[in-house]
């Protein structure tokens, strides 16, 4: 019997979810089977209140190489009306995933290591935080294969390292490793191989113990000030203020601090 291709693992007691992709021998390489699980995952974790931070990783040594270059290879002979069929509908199925990373009201943090490539790439970027493995290499690669990316490849890109460094990283398709991706933006830090279970366990722990409404709106405000003039956002964050100042958090975050104490969030 087949594994499945992506891992669920929600500890109610941490309130941390893990989503695992689960195709190591593969480098992970997204296909159909992956694409279904992955919709499930990040559905199932959407809806579920007792969860408080999101885990997004990979089995193995590696993240995710982008798609399964060997299924588009067995669907070339498919007539083209069949193959646009296949591909809308795959893309179209991740694409609703990934506005679910970016949309639900809940941090999500991509951990990574070796290879983060085509999509594995859109995928990180479209985490709000990404810690990854000194041993990263990065490529989009959609160009060595004939084709423009997905994901939100090409909205991610260009909001987190400027329009001529995405355009570099899109048109060249070149490997680039962890301390550049650091350097440009890309991700939030970098760790040693051996660490990175440890330091992604311990910052989910820290998100999951903040407070949920607050962190939830604090990411909504920043995702959809790219599209906002300045009024609108005032006017954004003053609503957001007054909503999470009528919240229980709210009132255990200012009498700890009162009582010089460490908050004890509950997350609503």
């Amino acid at each position: 019997m087949n594994e499945a291709a992506v891992l669920l693992n929600i500890d109610e007691a941490s309130g941390i979810a893990t989503i695992t992709l689960n195709r190591p021998q593969a480098l992970n390489a997204l296909n159909q089977a992956m694409v279904a699980g992955f919709d499930e995952a990040t559905a199932q974790v959407a809806d579920n209140n007792a969860v408080r931070a999101v885990v997004i990783e990979g089995a193995g040594p590696h993240f995710m190489a982008g798609g399964d270059i060997k299924y588009f290879h067995s669907i070339l002979n498919d007539p083209v009306s069949r193959r646009r069929e296949i591909l809308e509908g795959m893309i179209g199925k991740v694409h609703e995933s990934v506005i679910r990373i970016r949309s639900m009201d809940k941090p999500v943090l991509a951990s990574v290591r070796g290879a983060v490539a085509g999509f594995g790439l859109s995928l990180m970027n479209a985490c709000d935080l990404a810690i990854a493995a000194s041993d990263c290499y990065f490529t989009l690669a959609y160009c060595h294969i004939g084709t423009s990316p997905d994901g939100g490849g090409t909205y991610g890109l260009p909001r987190l390292v400027g329009l001529k460094q995405a355009m570099e990283i899109a048109l060249l398709g070149d490997r680039f490793d962890a301390e550049t991706a650091l350097r440009i933006g890309l991700i939030n830090r970098t760790v040693s191989v051996d660490e990175l279970s440890r330091v992604t366990t311990d910052l989910a722990k820290r998100l999951a113990q903040g407070p949920t409404q607050a962190l939830g709106r604090t990411k909504r405000l920043l995702n959809e000030s790219l599209n906002r003039n300045l009024n609108e956002q005032l006017r954004a964050e003053q609503e957001s203020f007054v909503a999470c100042a009528m919240s229980r958090d709210f009132a255990e975050g200012v009498s700890a601090f009162i009582e010089k104490r460490k908050p004890l969030f509950e997350g609503n």
